[in-house]
């Protein structure tokens, strides 16, 4: 018999936090990472607060996401597994929201990335963020899907009074809240040294691209880059829960046997 022979994959280091924040009582963002064979995973989430059951859809939508992606047939690409899962998770919460009265409505946000032999796929849906940081500096990956940012994508509204618009955070997208959801795919080739900081608007709504960029690369590794940015965050006292997941690559490659089977985490913290 012989020995399925060892995939090569970029070495990878992940970490998912979330944090209810200074000012609630609940949090309604959602976090978690999965490694399995070549690929790691990484889904960031924010229930809707403006609906019922928000922290139900965001871990809703985590859980079920990453429950679907080991499940797609593992020859698949994980882009593709990816952008399945999104939709799976965007139909279970959905119909949850129609069997149970109490939370019609509910919706999150969800922003999922994978990283398979060096690239990135990531799949979007709201106003969480990805970023990619390279050599220093931040760059958004992701669009807003708010009414304030279509106008500025329309030139309707200039990018400097984005913060302050009191639309900036009405969602015109968002998992949950119709049968299909219209997803964001992204691909993008990734170098040893990046990062990859996904994160809940709570996060990045008070902390500037410079202040995430510096604070991702200066941590140990990802979990303590997790735990600056909502610390820093928390630091300001922002009204909104916050959570942030961090992906470094961290060199050339690992070998890492194939169907070596999977791991998930789900990530929770609460303050005291």
């Amino acid at each position: 018999m012989n020995a399925t022979p060892p995939l090569a994959v970029p070495a990878v280091d992940l970490a998912a936090l979330t944090d209810v924040g200074t000012e609630r009582e609940h949090n309604e963002d959602a976090c978690g990472t999965l490694f399995e064979g070549g690929a790691a995973v990484v889904v960031v989430a924010d229930g809707v607060s403006s609906s019922p059951g928000g922290e139900v859809a965001s871990q809703m939508a985590v859980e079920v996401l990453l429950r679907a992606f080991r499940e797609e047939p593992p020859g698949r690409p994980a882009g593709q597994r990816l952008y399945r899962a999104v939709q799976q998770a965007n139909i279970e919460v959905y119909d949850r929201a129609i069997a149970v009265p109490e939370l019609h409505g509910m919706a999150t946000t969800l922003t999922a990335l994978a990283v398979e032999a060096g690239t990135l796929t990531a799949v979007h849906v709201g106003d969480s963020r990805l970023y990619l940081v390279r050599e220093g500096r931040a760059v958004q990956l992701t669009k807003d899907h708010t009414v304030a940012a279509e106008r500025v994508r329309l030139g309707l509204l200039s990018a400097e009074k984005v913060r302050f618009h009191p639309d900036r955070s009405v969602l015109t997208r968002s998992v949950g809240r119709e049968l299909i959801v219209n997803r964001d795919r992204l691909s993008q080739a990734l170098r040893p040294g990046d990062l990859l900081v996904a994160c809940s608007d709570g996060l990045h709504g008070v902390l500037s691209e410079e202040e995430i960029a510096a604070l991702s690369v200066s941590a140990k590794d990802a979990e303590a880059a997790c735990r600056a940015l909502v610390e820093r965050a928390n630091s300001r006292r922002t009204a909104d829960n916050l959570t942030a997941a961090v992906v470094r690559m961290s060199g050339p490659g690992v070998e890492v046997p194939q169907g070596s089977g999977w791991t998930s985490r789900l990530h929770r913290l609460l303050k005291r």
